[in-house]
């Protein structure tokens, strides 16, 4: 840790955390994602954080920029309420599975399995293209395909890191027929409780800089509705096109890791 504090600190830092927050802000209220797949990263090149104190501090960022966005799409009336807080019960249930099972399965295989799963829905998005007027409808069976699809992302989130957006979104407009712009107003909304939780447990650990966070997070609040307002002047189909870029760069993370967690020839052990 002290490493990383002797890092972190001076004009340069600080220059980098407001950027990150600026650059992560636009895209999470563009895309309805927390922002992560862009902090934790920029943490770790820029500023020399480790993966877990990346994460950590990323997750205390989300709650603020996340809590903008929601206000920002609830404006537009496109926050589905109730299936968001179902979605959050579920993840945060989930993500405990996944962190559980974390030390029994290969990181790599994980990993390529993200990545294939992520090329089929950056297809699956330029056949399925979402109507504005469509209302989501809450019955018994979408209650409990929620609950699934809530526990199913907060396990991948604990086995990957992967933050719930790139999952919840697409699988609202497509399997569930909701308007792109509900879809990423409900999942900004259900990865606050998510992410108060998982920060609770990062302080405990001594896992998060709160200073990085703090600059990060204000910073990401002043681009989050920039991005939202963006979002509803952009078509359906022109948001699925900027959607799948998005998950193409992802994808393209997630394969590099899983390139250079793949285990040396003789080595005998699993990718992590």
């Amino acid at each position: 840790m002290s490493d990383v504090q002797s890092l972190s600190r001076g004009p340069r830092a600080y220059a980098s955390f407001v950027g990150i927050g600026l650059v992560a802000g636009l895209l999470s209220g563009l895309f309805g994602v927390g922002g992560g797949t862009v902090i934790v990263p920029l943490l770790v090149l820029l500023l020399h954080f480790n993966q877990r104190l990346g994460a950590g501090t990323s997750l205390a960022a989300i709650i603020p920029t996340a809590t903008v966005g929601v206000i920002s799409y609830a404006v537009h009336d496109s926050v589905a309420w109730v299936p968001a807080l179902i979605l959050a019960a579920g993840s945060v249930v989930g993500a405990q599975i996944g962190t559980r099972l974390l030390p029994k399965i290969s990181q790599t295989a994980l990993r390529w399995a993200f990545v294939v799963f992520l090329l089929i829905v950056i297809v699956t998005l330029f056949l399925v293209i979402p109507s504005r007027d469509a209302d989501f409808d809450l019955n018994w069976l979408s209650g409990i395909s929620l609950v699934a699809l809530g526990v199913a992302t907060g396990v991948i989130a604990g086995l990957i890191g992967v933050g719930g957006g790139v999952i919840v979104v697409p699988a609202m407009m497509i399997a569930f027929g909701t308007s792109d712009l509900v879809a990423k107003g409900t999942s900004l909304l259900m990865m606050i409780p998510t992410a108060v939780s998982g920060t609770i447990g990062n302080l405990r650990n001594h896992n998060v800089d709160l200073v990085a966070a703090a600059l990060i997070g204000v910073s990401a609040c002043t681009t989050t509705a920039l991005g939202a307002w963006l979002a509803t002047l952009i078509d359906p189909l022109t948001g699925n096109v900027l959607f799948a870029a998005y998950l193409v760069v992802i994808a393209a993370q997630m394969a590099m890791k899983a390139i250079k967690g793949r285990p040396s020839a003789g080595s005998g052990t699993r990718g992590k």
